[in-house]
This record gives structure tokens, C-alpha cells and sequence, in this order.
């Protein structure tokens, strides 16, 4: 399952009683309440849309039996009450046996969405009979698909050059390419190609992601720190990353020979292996290292 299962959710109006969607980025969790919220008439928001967080419980003093409460709560009007419990990882165990409790006999009248951030852990995915587990994770894959799916939601359409482009500027991360799509808005124009974005995303910079690796594979040791020095100022490491990822896997990814392709396996052993330390490191790494290495890769090359 993907974030499409979700999207396939939502269009059935969520028809199962009780759903967990994981996510290694909380703008996902952001994207997903947004599309639940559409479900309730907005009249009935006040009273049959309901958000709860277990890191800020509403008034500090909302137990979490107080929120099964909600849930049992025969909802106004006819329709049916929908309630979110965010950041449900920190749920306290002893708590868990009160929603298993609840997952045994859920409300007819009401549809619990729980968020939860990061891996689901292997004793709560079998505590959670009977609860709909979607990982709404993007593959980057699909990153394009969705990319042009979020600009339509705009009422923009995206050129795949336009796509390409944004990716290999900003990398692949959900977050950072939605406030692009939201500055793109505010041009003005339904047909967004790769021009149209160069001067919102670079402005006045001389320098980008292309011409970081356009010096890197020259083996301009001088320039790719230069460049470095300028992009940094603006440029969050694993944003950084995820760009050279992006555009090297255009460049040297189809590689067709075995020269090409021995290049294109040590550049992404050395991405990757950049990757895990940044994630390790909670985003604190020398991409001057990476850098060295590239370059020398290069040289080899």
C-alpha cells in the first residue's frame, strides 16, 4: 500500500471504521488531514471532525480514554463523526489495551484515523486488529506523478520539464516541492514550464545543483567548493542530497557500458552511504566529504 491506497480511501469516503497511516515526514500527515477534513460537510466540521494530539493533549488535561469517549459519542446531524489522533506513536502502552478494547466493538458512527510517525513497530501493527494500515510514504517514483497532481489541485499544469527541473532543484522531499507549487500560484498562468521557474527558484543565484555537478564532473575541485560555499547559505544538507541524487540518476543511471556503469554503481554507493549518515546524524553531516568523494570518482572516471 502507498499514498495512492490512501487517495483511493478518501474517494470511497473511507469506508472502513478504523485506518493508521504511517509517514517518515510529517507534511505528508499535513496533506492527508486535509484531504479527510473534505469528507464532513462543512457545517458539520464543529461537531463531527475532531483532532486530538497525543504530544498536546487539548486543554493538558484530555485523557485518552476521554478521547474513546469522542468516539462513542453518537455524532449530530446524520452523518458520520471522523477523529484524528496524531502522533499516536507516543501513546503510552498501558493506554493500548483501552484501544484494543475499543477495536473489539469501534462506533458504528464513527471512522478513527490514527497518524503515526516514522516505522510502525511490529507489537503495535498486531495490537491493531481490525485498523487499516496505509504507509503514505511517496516512493520517489512517484514523486513526478504526484508533483503534477498537486499542481492540478492549483489548477496548474506542470510540463514534465517543469517537473524534472523542480526535483533536480529542490530533491525529492513532499514538503519543500509543495511551497514551490504554492509560489507558482501566484503567477498567474495554468501552464508552468521549466522557464517559468527559473528565476522564482534561483532568482538572482548564479549558481544551482546542475552546475555543482557540472563542476564535480569536470574534476574543478576549486569550483565545486566555490559553488558549495553559495548553495550551503540556502541549502539544508538533505535537501542538497536529495537534488545530486536526482540529477545523477538522470545522468549516469542508464549507463550502457561497463565502464558507465562501474562510474554510476560507486556514485550512488556513495550517496547512499551519505544518506543513512544524515539520517543517523539528524541532518548534521560533512557534505564536504561527500563532495571529496565525488570529485574523486570523477577523476577515476
Amino acid at each position: 500500500m502507498s499514498y495512492r491506497a490512501f487517495i483511493d480511501e478518501i474517494k470511497k469516503g473511507l469506508p472502513s471504521k478504523n485506518y493508521l497511516l504511517a509517514a517518515s515526514d510529517p507534511f505528508l500527515f499535513g496533506e492527508a488531514i486535509f484531504f479527510i477534513k473534505r469528507l464532513v460537510p462543512e457545517e458539520e466540521s464543529d461537531f463531527n471532525f475532531h483532532r486530538f494530539d497525543l504530544l498536546n493533549p487539548n486543554g493538558g488535561d484530555l485523557s485518552f480514554e476521554g478521547i474513546i469517549d469522542v468516539l462513542n459519542t453518537v455524532p449530530f446531524f446524520s452523518g458520520t463523526k471522523i477523529v484524528i489522533i496524531e502522533n499516536f506513536q507516543k501513546l503510552p502502552k498501558k493506554e493500548l489495551k483501552k484501544l484494543e478494547r475499543y477495536l473489539a466493538s469501534p462506533a458504528e458512527s464513527a471512522v478513527m484515523v490514527l497518524l503515526y510517525l516514522g516505522t510502525v513497530k511490529k507489537d503495535i501493527r498486531e495490537s491493531l486488529r481490525g485498523v487499516k494500515q496505509i504507509p503514505i510514504d511517496i516512493p520517489e517514483r512517484e514523486i513526478p506523478a504526484w508533483l503534477k497532481a498537486k499542481a492540478r489541485a492549483r489548477n496548474i499544469e506542470l510540463s514534465d520539464q517543469a517537473v524534472n527541473y523542480l526535483i533536480a532543484m529542490i530533491g525529492p522531499e513532499p514538503g519543500l516541492l509543495s511551497s514551490e507549487i504554492e509560489k507558482c500560484a501566484l503567477l498567474g498562468k495554468s501552464g508552468i514550464d521549466k522557464e517559468d521557474l527559473v528565476e522564482i527558484i534561483e532568482g538572482k543565484r548564479t549558481y544551482s545543483v546542475f552546475t555543482l555537478i557540472d563542476a564535480i564532473k569536470s574534476g574543478d575541485t576549486e569550483k565545486v567548493f566555490k559553488i558549495y560555499g553559495i548553495l550551503k547559505e540556502t541549502e539544508e544538507p538533505y535537501s542538497l542530497l536529495g537534488a545530486l541524487n536526482w540529477q545523477y540518476s538522470r545522468s549516469v543511471g542508464g549507463a550502457k557500458t561497463p565502464a558507465g556503469n562501474k562510474y554510476a554503481y560507486n556514485v550512488f554507493k556513495v550517496l547512499n552511504a551519505a544518506d543513512e549518515e544524515i539520517k543517523s546524524s539528524g541532518g548534521i553531516f560533512p557534505v564536504e566529504l561527500l563532495l571529496v568523494k565525488l570529485l574523486r570518482l570523477s577523476k577515476r572516471n
